[in-house]
């Protein structure tokens, strides 16, 4: 089966390259982490441009910082819709959600943060969701009943923020931040939901309009942006439950493969920064467990019906098998499982961690890092 194949490939080249143990199927007693980040690496990713040898060079920080702390799970399968909003959503609540990638809707199960909001009783300051684009303004709160009535995430969009900060007369000057939709630059979703507007972060976050404005003009991408904001947001309400999408490696659709790598370095060297941001912030600081992963692959450049590194189109074994980094208290370091998982399996094992019950879920917990 080529996603055992792919497998394979990840845990013989980190054997290599870290020094990497086998552990599948062990069970290690759960930490003391009580906050959660979340990275989706958002945009999909292929083996070639990072975990295999000719692509080991685009993530030094992944490889060389994070994996030697980390469990690394080789065979993450995604059995849904390969569409970056719906694929999320499916993250989010446990469940292959089956909604239109392009449609203004909430996700139709649970997501993971109404559960621990629900179950845990806490306020709507402890979950948050940062966004890459405005078509993700629904992911924080589902539209279930018993769930979807005020008990989401909050959910910040950054380039929607800096939309509204800036002048009209200013908006051409920050076009590198502004691209909301990398495969559909057409698209222009409802933004009826709940994210979060310009004067209510400002206050949150104790930054001033013009200050953010001026933070904009030095960083290079909407990621970038994401992660200014992240960083504020833990040091100003350390929410235990956060929840950020990165999305530039997504401008791969462009059919710019530098544009791609690029995209894939940024995201390695953001992930990198976040985790040494938890290792500083005294809130989170050996307590919180983060995991990274990509919503799925993209095409092989063998198949006929796809178009390699620029779409996600085939739903073959490269465009469905993924990866994620766990590490945080608790969690074996340096270790790499090989059995196979899917992506629905984050929510319930975020519950397991957290104290909650993902009970509409269709994953299970996994097991070595609860």
């Amino acid at each position: 089966m080529l996603s055992c194949e792919i497998a394979r490939s990840r845990r013989e080249f980190l054997r290599i390259a870290t020094g990497a143990t086998v552990g599948a199927g062990l069970t290690f007693a759960r930490g003391s982490a009580k906050k959660v980040v979340v990275v989706t690496f958002g945009g999909g990713a292929r083996d070639q441009e990072t975990f295999m040898p000719d692509g080991q060079e685009n993530i030094p920080f992944l490889l060389n910082q994070l994996l030697p702390q980390a469990t690394f799970f080789t065979q993450v399968v995604n059995k849904g819709i390969l569409g970056h909003y719906v694929a999320t959503a499916s993250l989010a609540t446990g469940t292959y959600e089956t909604f239109n990638n392009f449609a203004a809707v909430p996700p139709q199960n649970p997501t993971v943060f109404e559960y621990f909001r629900k179950d845990l009783k806490r306020p709507a300051s402890d979950a948050w969701v940062i966004a890459p684009s405005n078509g993700f303004n629904r992911i924080g709160e589902s539209g279930n009943r018993s769930y979807g009535n005020g008990l989401g995430a909050r959910v910040i969009l950054p380039k929607r923020l800096l939309s509204a900060a800036l002048p009209s007369s200013d908006l051409s000057l920050y076009d590198r931040l502004l691209r909301d939709n990398y495969e559909t630059p057409l698209y222009a979703p409802d933004l009826a939901g709940s994210e979060i507007q310009l004067h209510e972060i400002a206050e949150l976050l104790k930054l001033s309009v013009s200050d953010f404005s001026s933070q904009a003009r030095t960083l290079a991408s909407p990621d970038e942006l994401s992660v200014y904001i992240a960083r504020r947001l833990m040091r100003q309400l350390a929410p235990s439950m956060l929840w950020i999408t990165l999305h530039d490696i997504d401008v791969a659709h462009s059919g710019a493969f530098s544009l791609y790598i690029d995209g894939i370095r940024r995201t390695d060297s953001l992930c990198a920064l976040l985790w040494k941001t938890i290792q500083s912030e005294p809130e989170y600081a050996g307590k919180t467990t983060m995991f990274i992963l990509p919503d799925f692959g993209r095409d092989s450049d063998t198949d006929p019906g796809g178009n390699g590194f620029q779409h996600h189109r085939t739903g073959d074994a490269l465009s469905r098998t993924t990866w994620m980094i766990v590490l945080g208290p608790g969690v074996r370091q340096n270790t790499v499982i090989d059995r196979p998982v899917q992506s629905i399996d984050l929510v319930p094992t975020l519950g397991s961690l957290l104290g909650f019950s993902a009970r509409y879920s269709q994953g299970q917990p996994l097991s070595e890092v609860v």
